[in-house]
């Protein structure tokens, strides 16, 4: 996808009511989690808390874009 079309995206979901912003946050996550990609993350990210991998808390901000 272009940076165009990524921002023209942007721009039309930042006009959309905050209901509807909610319906689209959750079928994109919907479809992330139903892609064989998806599957292989959670997968991976299971195996890592399974091992005891920890995310520090300013790395998790970062990852969250509050930092």
């Amino acid at each position: 996808m272009t940076a165009s079309a990524i921002l023209d995206l942007k721009q039309r979901l930042s006009k959309l009511s905050e209901a509807d912003r909610r319906m689209v946050s959750a079928y994109l996550l919907r479809l992330k989690h139903e892609s064989a990609a998806g599957r292989r993350e959670a997968t991976r990210t299971m195996r890592e808390m399974d091992a005891g991998k920890k995310v520090r808390l300013k790395d998790l901000a970062k990852q969250l874009g509050h930092a």
